[in-house]
């Protein structure tokens, strides 16, 4: 074998050498792509399951609240204030708050004094209260029973808005935002407390959180303060407390130990007393915090 052969058979083995680590490389590479993939796909696989798990306590949040506002049984009854109930379902913790609606400020029947009385309470100025009040009149009211309606769409235009009211009904406490003059802050704070179901021209006292408790008229800071004392005293007893209404809005939080965490907000109308037919009519049906 001459040197040049010898030496073309070297270059020939280095070259192959080279080849089969890049090749390893290139398998290495493959390997662990292929394994964060697999990582990754089982960590999504982990957090869906966990999701689902927290979501289906959560409803099952639901029917307990459902039954705990009907128990029979007085002293057992759950209260629709807003105070709080936990249970553990399913290696979840629950925690439940329902409130009735019926002490709640109606968007479509309250009086106007009752909505003045609730924008002043959240903090608004006499005279932007005043208008909000005229402008959800004229949101809610057939045409021509608050005032001429070409002059209301002129000042919805003037704002520079390409809508102006409805002249119907509120279809959501959430359509509120597009009344003239309404401001996210101002929203934020009345929106707890407001409602489309209840049907009545007052916030009921006995069960009104207190920005709804103050909307009322001729309700004064003392009167307030003797009613959230009675509710106080009150509060461990369920069977001292006004019966429930039938529509009240339910807020269900299911928490896992590794912190996931499902939200259920739903307002139910309870059907007691019906024959065949379901317990309860879900009205809303809201998944999480956001709005």
């Amino acid at each position: 074998m001459t040197r040049r052969a010898a030496h073309g058979g070297a270059n020939q083995r280095g070259v192959a050498l080279l080849l089969v680590l890049w090749a390893c490389t290139l398998l290495a590479i493959l390997l662990g792509g292929y394994a964060t993939l697999a990582r990754t796909e089982g960590l999504q696989a982990h957090y869906q399951f966990a999701q689902a798990q927290a979501h289906y306590a959560a409803e099952a949040g639901l029917m307990r609240a459902v039954y705990g506002l009907q128990n029979p049984q007085a002293r057992q009854r759950w209260v629709g204030d807003g105070r709080p109930y936990t249970f553990h379902y399913d290696q979840a913790t629950v925690t439940l708050t329902a409130v009735d609606e019926s002490g709640k400020v109606d968007l479509n029947a309250a009086s106007p004094d009752v909505l003045l009385g609730l924008f002043q309470a959240a903090g608004v100025a006499p005279a932007q209260a005043q208008k909000l009040t005229d402008r959800v009149l004229e949101w809610r009211n057939p045409v021509g029973l608050e005032g001429d309606a070409d002059s209301q769409l002129a000042a919805y235009t003037a704002a520079g808005l390409d809508y102006g009211p409805r002249h119907n009904p509120f279809a959501s406490v959430e359509e509120l935002q597009m009344v003239l003059g309404m401001t996210p802050a101002i929203y934020r704070t009345v929106a707890p407390v407001l409602t489309i179901w209840s049907g009545i021209l007052s916030p009921d006292p006995n069960i009104a959180p207190p920005l709804a408790l103050a909307a009322i008229p001729g309700m004064t800071p003392q009167q307030q303060q003797v009613i959230q004392a009675t509710r106080l005293k009150n509060a461990n007893d369920p069977s001292l407390v006004v019966n429930n209404g039938t529509t009240h809005s339910v807020r269900s939080e299911a928490r896992l130990a590794d912190g996931t965490r499902a939200v259920l907000r739903v307002t139910v109308r309870m059907q007691a007393g019906q024959a065949g037919a379901q317990p309860y009519t879900v009205l809303r049906w809201q998944e999480g915090d956001e709005e």
